[in-house]
C-alpha cells in the first residue's frame, strides 16, 4: 500500500471515529453544589408563610401581606426569566452559580437587618432580593445533567437537583415553627426570628464561598453523544430569541408548559397556604403544621428520585408523567376531603400521598421538555416551565385564598382538583415526540454501523435538526 494510500485510511478511520465522551467525578461534586444553594434559596420561600400568624403579629400586616413575602418568589421570576436564561446561554452556569449566590447572600443579611416591627419593608426587600437568586436557580437542574452527565443518568442527576430544592422547602415548613415559637412578648420573639434570620445568612455566606471555589462549568471532555453534538453547533448558527420562537411553536412542549404549570401551581398554592388551612381546622398547631409540609415535600423527594431512577432505565416519559399527574389529582382530592375529618394522622397520612406525587412530578416535567426539545437550550425550556408555574401559582394562591376565607378550606381545594383534571387531560394530548433519546440511538447506531475502513465522516446532522447543522463539521 502507498504512502498517500495509508494515510487515506487512516484519515478516514479517525472521520469515522465519534466524538470522545468522558464522567467525570467532579460531576458528585458540581450537582452536590447546585442542591446545596438551591436548598438555602428555597427555605426562604416558605419560613414566612408556615408561620403567618406569628409574622402577621410581629409586623402588625394583614395575612395576604405575609403571603406576599412567598408570592414575591413567584411574580419576580416572571419578568426576570427571559434575561437570566439569555445570560445562561451566553455565560454558562458558573457565572450563573456565582450570581445566584452573590444575590441570595445579599438578601439574607437585608433580612438580619429587618428585626424590627417598623421594618416590613425592609424585610420584604431582602425578600425580593432571594426572590430573584431564585430566578438564577430554578432552571439550572436539567442543564446541569446535561452538561455533567451522562445520557443514563441525566433523569436522576435532574432530580437530585430538584431534590436540593424540595429538601430547602421541607426545611422551611419544619424549621422556622421551632426556632420562631409563638410568643406574645414582642422583644422574645424579634430575638427568635433574628436567630433564624443569622442563621441563615450563615449559611448562604458559606455555599457562596464554596461556590467561588469549587464550581466548574463544564467538564473538558463532554459526558455524552448528545452533549458533544450540542457543542459542536457553531455559535453564530445559535440566536436566542430564534430559540424561544422555535419553542412557543413547538405544540407539544407548549401543552406540557401549560399542564406543568397547572400542576406546580397547586403546589405552590397549598405551600403558601398550608398555615392557614392548618390552623382553620386544628388551632394552636402550628408546629404540627410545618410538620405536615415537611411531610409533603420529604415523600415528593422520594417520589422525585423514584421517578428519576425510572425513567433512566424506562425511558418512558409520556406514560410516567401522565401516571403521576393523575396520582397527583387522586391526592389532592382525597386530601381535600379528609382535611377537616378532626385526626391529625388522617391529614399526615393524605398529604403524604399528594406530595409524594404532586412533588414527584417536578423533575419529570423538566426532563420531559428537553427531550420534546433537544437541542434547544435546556435553560431556556426549563425557564418557560417554571414561568408557567410562577404564574399560575401567584393565581392559584391568591384565588384559593379568597375563596378559603369565603367558603372555607375544601371549597378551595376543589378549585385546585378542577385545574389539576384539566392538566391531566392536556397531559395525555401530548405527542411524546423524545428527541434527545432518538439523538443519542442513532449516533450509537451510526458508531455500530461504521467500517473501520469506512470512508464515512461522524455526521452531526444524525443527531441536530437541519437549522443546527450548517458547519457543524
Amino acid at each position: 500500500m502507498s504512502g498517500s494510500a495509508e494515510l487515506e485510511v487512516k484519515g478516514d478511520r479517525s472521520a469515522a471515529e465519534p466524538p470522545a465522551t468522558r464522567l467525570y467525578r467532579r460531576r458528585w461534586l458540581v450537582v452536590l453544589l447546585f442542591s446545596s444553594y438551591s436548598l438555602c434559596n428555597a427555605f426562604q420561600w416558605i419560613q414566612y408563610g408556615i408561620i403567618n400568624n406569628i409574622f402577621t403579629k410581629f409586623y402588625g400586616v394583614s395575612s395576604f401581606a405575609v403571603d406576599w413575602l412567598s408570592m414575591v418568589y413567584m411574580l419576580t421570576y416572571i419578568p426576570f426569566i427571559f434575561p437570566v436564561t439569555w445570560l445562561l446561554d451566553r455565560k454558562g452556569l458558573r457565572a450563573v452559580a456565582l450570581l445566584a449566590n452573590a444575590v441570595n447572600c445579599l438578601g439574607t443579611w437585608v433580612k438580619v437587618a429587618s428585626v424590627r416591627r417598623d421594618l416590613f419593608w425592609v424585610t420584604m426587600l431582602g425578600q425580593f432580593a432571594t426572590s430573584l437568586a431564585q430566578v438564577f436557580i430554578l432552571g439550572m437542574p436539567s442543564q446541569i445533567a446535561s452538561v455533567w452527565f451522562g445520557s443514563d443518568e441525566v433523569s436522576t442527576a435532574c432530580s437530585i437537583g430538584v431534590f436540593g430544592n424540595q429538601l430547602g422547602i421541607a426545611i422551611g415548613f419544619l424549621v422556622p415553627p421551632i426556632l420562631v415559637p409563638n410568643v406574645d412578648d414582642m422583644d422574645e420573639l424579634g430575638h427568635h426570628i433574628s436567630i433564624m434570620f443569622y442563621i441563615t445568612a450563615a449559611v448562604a455566606t458559606l455555599l457562596f464561598l464554596l461556590v467561588v471555589v469549587a464550581f466548574q462549568e463544564k467538564p473538558e471532555i463532554p459526558p455524552s453523544q448528545a452533549q458533544a453534538a450540542a457543542r459542536n453547533i457553531p455559535s453564530d448558527q445559535y440566536s436566542y430569541l430564534a430559540s424561544i420562537s422555535r419553542l412557543l411553536h413547538n405544540r407539544p412542549f407548549i401543552l406540557l408548559v401549560i399542564s406543568y404549570g397547572l400542576n406546580v401551581g397547586c403546589f405552590y398554592a397549598v405551600s403558601t397556604l398550608l398555615n392557614r388551612m392548618i390552623i382553620e381546622h386544628y388551632p394552636g398547631e402550628e408546629v404540627n403544621a410545618g410538620k405536615i409540609g415537611l411531610t409533603i415535600v420529604v415523600a415528593g423527594m422520594v417520589g422525585s428520585l423514584v421517578c428519576g431512577i425510572w425513567l433512566d432505565r424506562t425511558k418512558t416519559y409520556k406514560q410516567t408523567t401522565l401516571t403521576v399527574y393523575l396520582l397527583s389529582l387522586v391526592g389532592m382530592a382525597v386530601y381535600a376531603f379528609t382535611l377537616n375529618v378532626g385526626h391529625l394522622w388522617v391529614v399526615f397520612l393524605t398529604s403524604g400521598a399528594l406530595g409524594f406525587f404532586m412533588t414527584g412530578y417536578l423533575p419529570l416535567g423538566f426532563e420531559f421538555a428537553v427531550e420534546l426539545t433537544y437541542p434547544e437550550s435546556e435553560g431556556t425550556s426549563s425557564g418557560l416551565l417554571n414561568c408557567s408555574a410562577q404564574v399560575f401559582g401567584i393565581i392559584f394562591t391568591i384565588c384559593q385564598g379568597k375563596i378559603i376565607d369565603n367558603f372555607g378550606t375544601l371549597a378551595g381545594n376543589i378549585f385546585l382538583c378542577v385545574f389539576l383534571l384539566i392538566g391531566s387531560i392536556m397531559t395525555a394530548l401530548i405527542k411524546s415526540d423524545l428527541r434527545r433519546q432518538k439523538a443519542n440511538q442513532l449516533a450509537e447506531a451510526e458508531v455500530a454501523a461504521v467500517s473501520p475502513l469506512s470512508a464515512v465522516p461522524w455526521d452531526f446532522s444524525l443527531v441536530c435538526p437541519p437549522h443546527y447543522t450548517t458547519a457543524a463539521r
